[in-house]
């Protein structure tokens, strides 16, 4: 992509650390000055929310030591926002569970208060808490929402709207249509066309698609129309569903969670007297951790991590009117890099560069692996994806038998392909995974920028809407 388009990255700058590194500096120095408590008490104009799905502490670290070690780059996750600006933590804990899901951990984040697993920002009492969203159309800012997920899946509605279960997405995607975020970008077009459109989902008739281009919105399909877009509106879905891992993403297809993050500010700080609210979401970080893929949330976070550097060039164009927080919902897999027998009774290694060598080998998803094996692997195709993607790693009997047989390594792992690959990557690299699901960690949240300080310490995911939304509305 050329690197003069209006959209398009400012790839050498993504290259080059020393840029994003001096804007970080600039960030924090009117960071300091005008977060609460600060000599004029500012608080952000514009407030950019990063957010990797399924991250917590060691996926930032997986994210930070694989960055250094194989693209020979900093990793501006930690190195900068971490590093240089508020740090803290948040427990995720559901209103009615220990584990949380995306929606009520999302939920929590935006309203401020705990609703139930699997429901988007609607209270066990039946009550519609305003939104983080909402919030922000309240007071005159710009709002939008990029995601590699549907753009109705549940953190970005859960920021958004409301609805008693996550899986009402015709509903959700009506709300986004009464509340007119002034950018979309992700995927989940399905849900924008009826059934008699290919693809379509939709089972009242209507082309959303087609009602959103009225009101406004350019609408855009590819990176080509991404980059060519133009105007106060922007609408972009690039799959039917959730967009493709970064690891199997085909750029011709489908923009990089960067290139949306780019085409959404240059929307949203376009004749912006208020500001803006940008939720920007990595769900793959998420998905790939269901499927114990560890080559694959490596490179899901380094997609992030550039998302990230693009808001931090940003921020050095206006670091005292720009608030940069990045954070994750819950923890996603248990994920474990540790020290591990070569075979049994054999000799001990420790997780190195070596192992990650051998990750970044690896060219296809887990996902993509289980779809082309399908629900009833043959022993001779699945001996040949291992051989043509996996190179340098042996399936053990073991695991070869699980995979052939459809059965999943324990009770806690909930898909048998993705899960037993990821048991075979686990036994050569020695990262491991201790569950297919979410675990209780709590997760980080670091910030950069006017009203920092408010994220710091140990807090609760609710503390962190309660912020936001201060911010937001300027008190």
């Amino acid at each position: 992509m050329p690197e003069d388009r209006p959209y398009g990255i400012a790839r050498a700058a993504l290259r080059t650390a020393c840029a994003w590194l001096a804007a970080a500096a600039l960030a924090l120095a009117a960071g300091c000055a005008n977060a609460p408590g600060g000599a004029d008490g500012a608080r952000p104009k514009n407030i950019i929310i990063l957010f990797a799905d399924g991250a917590a502490p060691a996926q930032w670290e997986l994210g930070k030591y694989s960055s250094r070690v194989l693209r020979n780059q900093p990793f501006a996750v930690t190195d900068v926002v971490f590093r240089q600006g508020a740090l803290g933590l948040l427990s995720t804990h559901s209103n009615d569970a220990f584990v949380t899901d995306s929606a009520a951990a999302a939920s929590a984040m935006s309203t401020g208060f705990k609703v139930d697993n699997f429901t988007v920002s609607v209270t066990p009492d039946g009550k519609s808490p305003r939104t983080a969203m909402e919030t922000a159309r309240a007071a005159g800012k710009k709002i939008g929402l990029v995601t590699t997920a549907e753009i109705y899946d549940a953190s970005p509605a859960a920021f958004s709207v409301h609805a008693k279960n996550r899986a009402e997405s015709q509903s959700i995607v009506d709300q986004l249509f009464r509340l007119e975020p002034d950018v979309m970008l992700g995927g989940g077009r399905d849900y924008f066309l009826p059934r008699t459109a290919p693809g379509g989902r939709r089972s009242d008739g209507r082309d959303m698609l087609a009602e959103f281009a009225q009101k406004g919105y350019r609408i855009a399909r590819d990176p080509q129309q991404l980059n060519a877009a133009a105007g106060p509106r922007l609408l972009g879905l690039f799959a039917e569903a959730d967009m493709s891992f970064e690891i199997d993403r085909d750029p011709v297809k489908e923009p990089s969670t960067a290139e949306m993050t780019q085409a959404a500010l240059a929307v949203l700080s376009r004749s912006n007297p208020s500001g803006f609210v940008l939720f920007v979401e990595n769900e793959n970080t998420d998905s790939a951790g269901h499927f114990t893929d560890a080559a694959g949330v490596m490179r899901a976070l380094w997609a992030f991590d550039d998302a990230v550097k693009v808001a931090l060039e940003f921020q050095q164009r206006s670091p005292a009117d720009t608030l940069i927080i990045v954070t994750g919902d819950h923890e996603t897999g248990g994920l474990s890099a540790t020290y591990a027998l070569r075979e049994p009774g054999g000799k001990r290694f420790y997780t190195g560069p070596s192992h990650l060598q051998m990750l970044n080998r690896i060219d296809i998803s887990f996902g993509a692996a289980a779809r082309a094996l399908g629900k009833k692997p043959s022993p001779e195709a699945l001996d040949r994806l291992i051989a043509q993607h996996f190179p340098g790693f042996t399936l053990d009997a073991d695991l070869r038998e699980l995979i052939l047989n459809q059965r999943p390594l324990d009770r806690h792992y909930s898909y048998p392909t993705q899960n037993a690959l990821g048991q075979m990557v686990a036994r050569q690299t020695g990262i491991y995974w201790g569950t297919s699901g979410h675990t209780p960690e709590p997760v980080a949240v670091g910030a950069l920028g006017p009203g920092a300080e408010l994220f710091r310490g140990y807090q609760d995911n609710t503390d962190f809407a309660r912020h936001l939304q201060r911010l937001i509305e300027g008190k």
